[in-house]
């Protein structure tokens, strides 16, 4: 093994949470009164924190979300996770290859402590997660695109940035690794190959992932 920690995205590369969370964003902003499509909600907040949300909403019309923004979309989406979430394919596996040898693995998501967990549970992912593998944006003052998350995850695993390794499916979550001068490996089962093309390796399922990390 190449690296001493394997930093893992959690929606999308160990749930398969994406398109759930993005067809609710979607059509929650659009009844606020901000017309967005799912293909628009997908390019424009993939892999962002709620509060690059907000940010980019003010930005583009002027106008902020309601206070209670945050707490009505987790709402659906915590709903829709205990409906219908699944794990990505293949994720369970290359989890049990990495505890089966010893291999240091976290997951540092731009999503909340509580988002991550109802996931987790949901799909039965949570077995290979104990606290001190959980890592979230909200434990830094900047998600991601900033270095800062994934940072801060290698400090507390005591392990130095340039022996660690992202794995990551959103542009947002590549630049904050490179930020990180950490290598990463984009996941291009729903994100175009091109626009993740500042990782150093891409790969479309979770077994040609296994492969990567032999």
């Amino acid at each position: 093994m190449r690296y001493d920690l394997i930093l893992f995205d959690n929606d999308g590369v160990l749930v398969d949470s994406e398109p759930l969370s993005n067809r609710l964003l979607a059509a929650y902003l659009t009844e606020l009164g901000h017309p967005t499509s799912y293909e628009d909600s997908i390019r424009d907040y993939m892999g962002s924190a709620m509060h690059r949300i907000h940010e980019l909403v003010l930005e583009r019309t002027g106008r902020r979300l309601p206070e209670d923004f945050d707490d009505v979309f987790h709402a659906r989406v915590f709903a829709a996770f205990e409906r219908e979430l699944r794990p990505v394919a293949g994720a369970d596996g290359v989890l049990e290859k990495l505890a089966a040898d010893r291999v240091p693995y976290c997951v540092a998501s731009s999503g909340s402590h509580e988002r991550i967990r109802v996931g987790h549970r949901a799909t039965g992912l949570d077995r290979w997660f104990d606290e001190g593998r959980v890592f979230s944006s909200q434990d830094v003052g900047r998600g991601k695109p900033a270095p800062d998350l994934f940072l801060y995850a290698a400090e507390r695993m005591g392990v130095a940035p340039d022996r660690c390794l992202v794995v990551e499916d959103s542009p947002l979550g590549v630049q904050a690794a490179v930020a990180a001068g950490m290598d990463v490996y984009g996941f291009t089962a729903m994100t175009p190959a091109e626009r993740l093309a500042g990782a150093n390796q891409l790969f479309s399922t979770m077994g040609e992932l296994a492969d990567l990390l032999v």
